[in-house]
């Protein structure tokens, strides 16, 4: 008992400690078949305001509303992975950076309850700026290659306070499987949800439905393959541009905008532009990689 009293409080220390240190590694970091792993730590003023409205338009579009975990994602995962073979998640931010910094990949009944118990930790001791900034920084881009700065550097060959939307999008698209999916080289796949996720940041009507995965990998999705570079064309801007789309989800008007023309997309919700800090290094409006 006390042993496990010990570990508890071990945890939680920890917890509360990185809630202002910088993350120095995560568990994902030490089981990376990639090493040595690429993971530069930066803080939140140096990451671009379009990167974080991208993950939260690609991985959990609610993220300022619950505390930790989507019961109507849940809910519709079910039903989805009742119907169909391709299996659909629905692990909120805040459930992956727990993962991600304490636990190890796959799945099973033990692992999720750990998850939910330090995801739950990390919600009460963290504000959630805090959790997203620690999520930009942690997470896996590409084999090998953790957090939002390494993942500019790599694809893009600049910081990620000079990220535009179109960049942050494409970044945001190969989260789920970055293993798979590769940033630098998108197949078709990765060009369709990065056009998806830059509708749902406000470049766009948001109704569409997002792209579902292909069964079997793409061979230009696959990172790591000599599969031919794919161009990654920015989506036409709308013909209605400058006019307003309606948001049913948020009952607020979405401009629809051009990402070629404007790096710095308004934020999701309206939490994110009180809460989100501001980049010391405004993002540029840098023309799209070819």
């Amino acid at each position: 008992m006390r042993l496990l009293l010990g570990l508890f409080a071990l945890i939680v220390l920890t917890v509360l400690a990185l809630r202002w240190l910088p993350v120095p590694t995560t568990a994902f970091m030490l089981q990376s078949p990639v090493t040595p792993v690429r993971y530069t730590w930066v803080p939140a003023s140096r990451i671009a305001d379009s990167m974080r409205a991208a993950v939260i338009a690609a991985e959990d579009q609610k993220f300022f509303e619950h505390r930790g975990f989507d019961f109507e994602a849940i809910e519709k995962a079910i039903d989805h992975n009742r119907q169909r073979r391709q299996r659909r998640g629905a692990s909120t931010i805040s459930q992956q950076t727990a993962k991600n910094l304490f636990l190890w990949p796959g799945g099973g009944y033990f692992r999720k309850g750990l998850e939910a118990g330090l995801t739950v930790l990390i919600e009460t001791l963290w504000p959630k700026e805090r959790i997203l900034e620690v999520y930009l920084n942690i997470a896996e881009f590409g084999p090998g290659i953790y957090g939002v700065e390494a993942a500019a550097q790599t694809f893009f060959g600049k910081p990620a306070s000079r990220l535009t939307a179109l960049e942050s999008a494409r970044l945001a698209a190969v989260l789920p499987s970055p293993r798979r999916w590769s940033a630098r080289q998108p197949g078709p796949y990765v060009q369709a949800r990065s056009a998806w996720i830059l509708r749902q940041m406000g470049y766009g009507p948001r109704h569409d439905p997002e792209p579902e995965p292909p069964a079997e990998p793409d061979q230009n999705d696959e990172s790591g393959t000599a599969a031919p570079l794919t161009t990654d064309t920015p989506p036409a801007a709308p013909e209605d541009a400058g006019m307003m789309e309606t948001d049913p989800a948020h009952e607020r008007a979405v401009p629809a905008r051009d990402p070629t023309r404007d790096a710095d997309p308004q934020p999701l919700a309206a939490e994110t532009a009180s809460t989100a800090e501001q980049p010391a290094d405004r993002p540029t409006t840098d023309n799209p990689p070819p």
